[in-house]
């Protein structure tokens, strides 16, 4: 199991469907991701019950399934597995440490616009990573919805 949960929040003036939509549409999910992994993009679909991957341009990366998704409110992200050299893992000892991890966006009204709640599970190794780039890909995703440009 995860032995971490972060929260990581910000307030961003644009309404939650606008939001919404900057999160996950692919062109500009990219651009707000870029702060993981420069390069970073998905396979999938974001509907409930259906499968997802997050990837990094060399094809690895994370395998989960939408765990829930209420539009321009609440999205749940199961993180069940890794990809790694074009295979996908969810049944070794190493992902049965921490999967199922789960990922949570909350969207809610703050004033004239939206607060976006991140709750995360994450194991001890990466914590310092996502505690340095969480905050750093919310002020680009505010900055994609506020009208700017990501710098």
């Amino acid at each position: 199991m995860p032995t971490k949960h972060l929260r990581f929040a910000i307030r961003i003036a644009s309404p939650a469907a606008r939001v919404w939509r900057t999160m996950l549409e692919p062109d500009t999910y990219r651009e707000w991701t870029s702060a993981f992994c420069e390069g970073s993009y998905y396979e999938g679909s974001w509907e409930k019950g259906r499968e997802i991957r997050f990837l990094a341009p060399n094809g690895e990366g994370m395998v989960a399934t939408i765990a829930e998704n209420r539009p321009h409110e609440f999205i749940s992200i199961r993180h069940e597995g890794v990809i790694s050299g074009g295979v996908v893992d969810t049944d070794s000892a190493a992902v049965g440490a921490w999967a199922p991890a789960y990922e949570n966006y909350t969207f809610r009204a703050a004033g004239e616009g939206t607060e976006v709640v991140v709750d995360q599970d994450i194991t001890s190794d990466y914590e310092q990573f996502m505690q340095e780039a969480w905050p750093k890909a919310l002020a680009r995703l505010k900055m994609l919805c506020e009208g700017g440009h990501v710098g």
